[in-house]
């Protein structure tokens, strides 16, 4: 996944934008006896599920589209691997997607990806503390350590919005960066004051007595678009039709796991390391086919006011 187009801009996104490193290589997007061969770059994480509901249910297969899932670490690489064409597609969070909008990086959201359930309380993303903590609320977590998985995205961006809705100060908070799977661990030995998780890792860590203090997606907007699936602005110039058919079986997806959660539960054993007991336990996301493109701006609202664009971010250029 280097980068073979627009060299400087993916390097900026590789350094800034998504949740982590490398993947290994895809097929190419050619037709093979009228069946399109599609890579799709894609994180192993509960909001992927219904893609690979989609691979199961052969909503792909019945579009003449044999499918690839290779997973990587985050946006960070999905993003210049769909530029090079090594994926024709792929998955990543709507903040990361964004500053590659702001660095022109030739790419286009093709599908909704992941919401928030849009509960306080009941939500895939939260920042939590040890059940001791003196921590109560987000306003508390003014001036603390907090862990988050990337700097400058949409984890720290949203937690000070949380901080800030709750009254709090948000300028002196000092994240830390660190793998979501290592956070329970951190709360609980108080290597952080608070960590910003989604799931798996909240409830592993509420069930070993942490508590939530903020619900960062809800905080920011009702009804988050956290991320989508994406293409190449060449892709879609080159073969409309592909993308379309992709689109098609991305939404059918999305509808059935939404409809049908047990399922859900069940495909994460099969991409994932996520315990059967966490599974049973743990809040799912929603799965709208629809982008809330109102939380997409309030989202380059926030990033360009926190310093993760330099730009305004054109959302005319990013959504469809």
């Amino acid at each position: 996944m280097r980068r073979t187009l627009l060299a400087g801009a993916t390097a900026a996104v590789l350094a800034v934008a998504g949740c982590g490193s490398d993947s290994s290589s895809g097929s190419s997007g050619d037709s093979s006896g009228g069946v399109d061969q599609v890579t799709v770059g894609v994180i192993p994480i509960v909001d992927v599920a219904p893609i690979y509901l989609g691979q199961k249910q052969d909503f792909f297969t019945k579009r003449n589209i044999k499918l690839t899932l290779e997973s990587g670490q985050g946006g960070a690489a999905i993003v210049p691997g769909v530029v090079s064409g090594q994926f024709q597609f792929g998955f990543s969070n709507m903040t990361s997607l964004l500053l590659a909008q702001t660095k022109n990086v030739p790419i286009s959201v093709v599908a909704n990806g992941v919401a928030s359930t849009g509960k306080s309380g009941a939500d895939f993303s939260g920042v939590a503390v040890k059940g001791d903590s003196p921590i109560k609320s987000a306003a508390d977590l003014a001036g603390k350590k907090v862990a988050v998985n990337t700097l400058k995205n949409i984890g720290d961006t949203t937690v000070r919005e949380s901080v800030r809705k709750a009254g709090g100060d948000p300028s002196n908070i000092q994240f830390v960066e660190m793998p979501f799977p290592n956070m329970p661990a951190a709360v609980e030995q108080g290597q952080v004051d608070a960590a910003w998780m989604v799931e798996p890792s909240l409830t592993e860590v509420t069930s070993a007595g942490g508590r939530v203090v903020s619900w960062n997606y809800v905080d920011t907007a009702p009804d988050l678009t956290v991320a989508a699936y994406f293409a190449s602005t060449k892709l879609q110039a080159d073969d409309p039709d592909l993308v379309k058919r992709f689109t098609e079986a991305i939404n059918e997806s999305l509808e059935y796991a939404d409809a049908n959660p047990d399922a859900v539960r069940e495909i994460l054993g099969s991409y994932t390391k996520i315990s059967p007991e966490v599974r049973e336990k743990l809040t799912l996301p929603k799965w709208p086919t629809e982008i809330n493109k109102a939380s997409v701006q309030t989202l380059a609202q926030l990033g360009q006011q926190d310093g993760v664009f330099s730009t305004a971010p054109d959302l005319g250029k990013l959504l469809p």
